[in-house]
């Protein structure tokens, strides 16, 4: 079906560019399929319209619901049939056509602009084609919402190939949500099926809306009877419009909100059970920098209180936003699930915003746990990407620990690739990754379980550090060589000094000169820079430009002081550690550092606080490399294979 729907291009050709084929199938695929599903009750809506007309009733929309028995409708008297049977009058009737939805369905297609694309078509004389094209198609009412869902997105890919866009920012593989639903519905699976539930889901970054579809079915399998209502916010108009168009066919209750979450949050104070996201990876958030950073200036009275990240990933930003919106942990309490690439793990030095976003979460006991997928199961990017699982009623046994799983092997090449989708999680993964997580606590502590190696335990304070700045004395000599006194022609410092010339060439006559200690030095050069009847750099910046020219580090030089007695620090052999949270720094240092080398010190004034989530380092195998007899060996087969074929060609 969507081949079907693609294959409306080849009208578009030359008058549209690759790009702009979306603006035109999109809105056209989504009218007809309405059309479609109008069709049982038209001939009735119709007659309930024209009754209301003429009893002068004004206020329609829930009348021609109830005879459409949809949460939408069309008044007027065409259809697609209609409009491709008159050729000459195609641009006024399918304009009222679209005229005749109900507000809820204009209101979609506005984000389209789809008029635009009407006088658009109609001036390059292809309009009754694509019409008559669409018309032709059969079965969008046999479609199920799902199998819909799969059409929209193949659709949506295929543009976003053609317009260099990124595919991921619209959608979700199924399975990947499946399985991210999986984990944050899994612990409560015997409340969910508990009778009179009544559950709110929130997707912030929502797209065409397969997280919340798929997030209600599953609910939906646990227990028919609960009640489930859909939440979202997308940024993206056609993406809105599609997810939209989604829920008024599903006569889904909740609401799907337009606008960007971080300067137009649509959900304020309300809170909410679950929510689930996959916002795009490494979304700049320039454009709303003084919107974002007038709201974090408020604290913790706003969402972005713990911390900003940098200005190029905005994907801590989706999180804090999530967080805000947990239903309160005296009430219900609530559980979330957001996909990430690697950078948000580690990403950031310690007291950067990024670090501080984690300490926040880690010590206010919010994270659950965070899986590791495969690799290549994205469209748009092959890279590595994990789930983060938050909840603010963890279970006791995971009270103030996270659960750290390994699931990037857990995957099955697909039969046919798509875009960079090589790689698919199957049913009895998902279910065995599921079975992993909920028993997290209990494999972690098997050492004969065969997933054992796969799943690790960590206290909340176990991925913070200090991370400490560990000086060692500056030791200098002293000299004039040709290479100083260009250093001193040069120097920044003594630019505007007028007494610069006349000192290098003074200090000429010291070349190849040499001293172990700075009085050595100063006395034979003030010596020197006084018989030429040369000024000498008396002023504090002067001095420090001409020392900085003269001196070289050297381990065997003098250890250098300021005023005060106090030894200086040399720049360029300072180091940093990272200690972990909970162990003494002093004994550390002692132990790792000032063993091997003793004159070092910390520089306590600059100690910070981090954390990070070394997600791989926990996971590393070291594999030994092959021994040389055995690449040995296949250097020489390769080389006889070589010389062989240069036989066979030379003759």
């Amino acid at each position: 079906m969507a081949n079907d729907i693609w294959s409306v291009a080849d009208l578009l050709r030359g008058d549209y560019k690759r790009h702009e084929y979306g603006q035109v199938i999109l809105p056209f695929t989504l009218m007809r399929r309405l059309d479609a599903v109008m069709e049982p009750t038209r001939a009735a809506v119709r007659a309930r319209n024209a009754k209301l007309d003429s009893q002068n009733i004004q206020n329609k929309q829930r009348p021609l619901q109830v005879a459409a028995k949809l949460l939408f409708y069309n008044t007027s008297e065409q259809n697609f049939d209609t409009i491709a049977a008159d050729p000459t009058g195609v641009a006024k009737n399918l304009r009222d056509y679209i005229n005749g939805f109900s507000p809820n369905v204009r209101e979609i297609l506005a984000r389209f602009e789809l008029d635009n694309q009407v006088t658009r078509l109609a001036t390059a004389k292809i309009l009754y084609q694509v019409v008559g094209r669409f018309a032709g198609m059969r079965n969008l009412d046999k479609l199920t919402n799902h199998d819909m869902g799969y059409v929209y997105e193949h659709l949506i890919r295929k543009f976003a190939e053609d317009s260099n866009e990124t595919a991921g920012e619209h959608f979700t593989p199924r399975e990947v949500i499946k399985l991210m639903v999986n984990l944050v519905i899994a612990p409560d699976v015997d409340t969910v099926a508990g009778e009179g539930q009544v559950i709110n889901i929130l997707d912030p970054a929502c797209g065409t809306g397969g997280m919340l579809t798929a997030a209600e079915d599953h609910i939906k399998s646990i227990n028919p009877g609960a009640e489930v209502y859909l939440f979202g916010q997308e940024v993206n108009g056609e993406a809105w419009a599609t997810c939209q168009a989604d829920m008024l066919m599903r006569g889904q209750p909740g609401h799907i909100e337009y606008g960007n979450s971080f300067s137009a949050d649509g959900y304020g104070d309300r809170k909410f059970d679950y929510m689930i996201s996959n916002p795009p990876f490494g979304v700049e958030w320039k454009k709303v920098k003084e919107f974002i950073e007038d709201e974090a200036e408020l604290g913790h009275a706003g969402r972005f209180g713990p911390g900003l990240p940098r200005i190029n990933d905005g994907s801590f930003l989706f999180l804090l936003n999530m967080l805000d919106k947990m239903e309160p942990v005296e009430g219900k309490g609530a559980r979330l699930a957001i996909v990430f690439n690697g950078s948000p793990l580690f990403t950031g030095a310690a007291e950067s915003g990024e670090s501080r976003i984690r300490q926040w979460i880690l010590e206010n006991d919010l994270l659950e746990g965070i899986v590791a997928l495969p690799d290549q199961i994205f469209y748009n990017t092959g890279i590595s990407t994990y789930f983060w699982v938050l909840s603010n009623r963890k279970a006791e046994q995971l009270r103030d620990r996270v659960v750290l799983l390994d699931a990037r092997d857990q995957w099955q090449k697909m039969r046919k690739s798509f875009g960079d989708k090589r790689k698919e999680i199957n049913d009895s993964q998902i279910a065995h990754i599921t079975k992993l997580y909920v028993n997290a606590v209990a494999v972690a502590a098997d050492a004969e379980h065969s997933d054992h190696g796969k799943v690790k335990i960590f206290g909340t304070r176990e991925f913070g550090y200090h991370r400490i700045t560990v000086d060692r004395p500056l030791k200098l000599r002293f000299e004039i060589t040709e290479d100083t006194l260009d250093l001193l022609d040069n120097a920044k410092g003594l630019a505007r000094w007028g007494g610069r010339e006349a000192l290098v060439e003074a200090l000429r006559d010291s070349l190849g000169s040499q001293w172990w200690t700075k009085k050595e030095a100063a006395d034979a050069l003030h010596a020197s820079v006084a018989a030429a009847g040369a000024p000498w750099p008396n002023r504090a910046a002067l001095l420090k430009a001409f020392w900085g020219a003269i001196s070289v580090s050297d381990p065997g030089g003098e250890v250098q002081k300021d005023n005060d007695g106090n030894v200086l620090p040399d720049p360029d052999l300072r180091d940093y550690e990272n200690i972990p949270l909970d162990e003494d720094i002093d004994a550390y240092f002692a132990r790792e550092v000032t063993s091997h080398v003793p004159d070092a010190w910390i520089d306590y004034s600059k100690t910070k606080v981090g954390y990070e989530i070394p997600f791989t380092r926990h996971f590393y195998t070291y594999a030994p490399p092959r021994p040389l007899a055995e690449i040995d060996a296949e250097l020489r087969e390769l080389e006889a294979q070589i010389q062989k074929l240069l036989g066979e060609v030379t003759g």
